[in-house]
């Protein structure tokens, strides 16, 4: 039996057998809907299950360190663990100049023991007098810049355990504002000696040359 002209659905959109009448089919869009839109009330990109919004998924970046990364990721180093590296890095710098004073004094000694007239030291005592400062800044440079600020330990750091770190990354500072951090620190500490105590009172227990160069001192 032919249906009546005006009635039923229009050519191509007959129903599927057990599909009633103005249902659309999986993967058609609703009536006035464009194609690949989501429909009303979904919002893109829904987060998973117990994952609340704008917070990053595993492995994807998210925010860096930020303000007070040592009390959140890591502990702060201690006044005392900071002073017994300096000293430890302070004493590696002067064996050089040591030795070289030391082979003086042993030569004026020789000198007095022979009954010798002559003040003035052998050239050999002051050539080792002068080596032993070359190697004392040579020393200083190695272990306070270039390994400082590429492992974020100096020799006294690692003996005792803690590290400098940039305090928005947490990371190495680099050699070059390593440097920069140990000229502002003796600066300050000529200037001023509460600079070295400055952190037994300070909130993120820093130096002022930690707050100029944004680092912080942390254990590891």
């Amino acid at each position: 039996m032919s249906t009546p002209p005006g009635y039923g659905p229009p050519p191509g959109d007959e129903p599927r057998y057990g599909q009633p009448y103005g249902q659309p089919q999986y993967g058609q869009p609703q009536y006035g809907q464009p194609h690949g839109q989501p429909q009303y009330g979904q919002p893109h990109a829904q987060p998973q299950y117990g994952q609340p919004y704008g917070q990053p998924q595993y492995g994807q970046p998210g925010y860096g360190y930020g303000y007070g990364y040592g009390r959140q990721g890591a502990p702060m180093a201690s006044w005392g663990a900071r002073v017994g590296a300096s000293l430890i890095d302070s004493l590696i710098s002067l064996v050089p100049i040591l030795l070289g004073y030391g082979v003086m004094i042993g030569a004026a000694i020789d000198q007095s023991a022979n009954d010798s007239y002559d003040d003035d030291p052998p050239v050999y005592a002051i050539i080792l007098v002068l080596v032993g400062f070359l190697a004392s800044i040579g020393l200083t440079l190695w272990n306070r810049v270039f390994r400082q600020g590429r492992t974020g330990q100096s020799v006294g750091k690692s003996v005792l355990h803690i590290r400098l770190i940039d305090m928005v990354t947490g990371q190495p500072i680099g050699a070059g504002r390593s440097f920069l951090r140990d000229f502002l620190s003796g600066v300050f500490n000529n200037a001023c000696f509460l600079n070295v105590l400055w952190p037994l009172w300070d909130e993120q227990q820093q130096t002022w040359h930690d707050k100029v160069v944004n680092t912080y001192v942390v254990k590891t």
